[in-house]
């Protein structure tokens, strides 16, 4: 086949395809935010494979550069396009970390209040209670559960926190206990919203239970100084977790005009993104809790030193996160 008659048989085909290379180009940035991965005709993979044979057919029967070098070219680009690797989603992963979580539980600001309420005014009642009434600490914990608290936190313990067990062993434990609850917090709330009560409100029973025996036998400076640092992120992943659980119960009692399954369907999305940044915090939560809370002999003062600046940390994060993000789309 001569030259020309092969260029004008596959004409055709060769500026669609280029066609279609200009497109992509022009819209593979949404692509990649989108990271879809999908392409704009089903047909083009196996028409790039046919320009592969047309090119390896254009250098056998020695056809001009300028139609090799076309092909080529239609090769190269198709390959970028079509093979290429998807793209890590580093920047959405942190623009939701950083701007749409912490907008979300402003979103939903009264059930996180009712929440935080629902957690930390038990725990400070029963810590306060246990300095005046101690024997009450059995109300709640078994003596076996009490001895093995009181030799955790014990001012000659190496390890404060744990009485056995490597740092990167006590990480994944504190991972698989801290996420279990958080999203038992959420879930729960499937419950009409009850469940998330009852969670967090057994949660600060429980934890003030503990701050207030150990606090009256003398062993709160090893537990404060262990719960400072990490229960940053941990006390307030379980707050959040617990006011999803809260607003996922009143989407389904008070619907509003939308049905009762639409209202699910709406806070239950919610609720998936929430938990997806309770689980982030729990992570770093762990992280602190087997690496940094457990060293005894880091003095006092530094472990609270730390704390504050992870309080502050949290706090700033959650309160201004996204934020001048917002006040720039809305001025554009």
């Amino acid at each position: 086949m001569k030259q020309e008659q092969f260029v004008a048989r596959h004409q055709r085909e060769w500026v669609e395809f280029e066609i279609w290379l200009r497109t992509r180009a022009e819209t593979r940035r949404a692509q990649d935010e989108r990271n879809t991965g999908a392409l704009g005709d089903d047909a083009m993979p196996q028409r790039y494979r046919r320009i592969a044979q047309q090119l390896s057919l254009a250098r056998r029967r020695g056809y001009s550069p300028q139609v090799t070098a076309r092909l080529q070219e239609m090769l190269e680009h198709g390959h970028q396009v079509l093979y290429r690797t998807a793209p890590v989603r580093w920047r959405a992963m942190l623009t939701f970390l950083m701007a749409d979580f912490p907008r979300l539980v402003r979103s939903e600001a009264w059930c996180m209040g009712a929440a935080l309420v629902l957690f930390a005014l038990p725990l400070v009642v029963i810590t306060v209670l246990l300095q005046y009434r101690p024997e009450l600490i059995h109300a709640f914990m078994d003596p076996m559960q009490v001895a093995q608290m009181e030799s955790m936190y014990d001012p000659a313990n190496p390890r404060i926190g744990r009485d056995s067990g490597s740092d990167w062993y006590m990480f994944g434990v504190y991972i698989m206990n801290n996420i279990s609850i958080g999203l038992r917090t959420f879930a729960s709330g499937l419950l009409v919203g009850v469940g998330s009560i009852v969670v967090l409100v057994s949660n600060g029973l429980t934890i003030g239970a503990v701050f207030g025996h150990l606090t009256q036998i003398g062993s709160g400076g090893p537990l404060w100084s262990f719960v400072c640092g990490h229960g940053a992120f941990e006390l307030t992943a379980i707050v959040i977790a617990g006011g999803a659980g809260l607003q996922l119960g009143l989407h389904w009692l008070a619907p509003g005009r939308r049905t009762r399954g639409q209202a699910l369907v709406e806070a239950g999305t919610k609720g998936a993104r929430l938990c997806l940044g309770v689980v982030f915090m729990l992570l770093v939560a762990a992280f602190i809790e087997a690496f940094w809370s457990s060293i005894a002999s880091v003095p006092y003062p530094v472990k609270y030193a730390v704390a504050a600046v992870l309080w502050s940390g949290v706090c700033a994060w959650l309160w201004r996160g996204g934020r001048g993000e917002t006040k720039g789309r809305d001025a554009r």
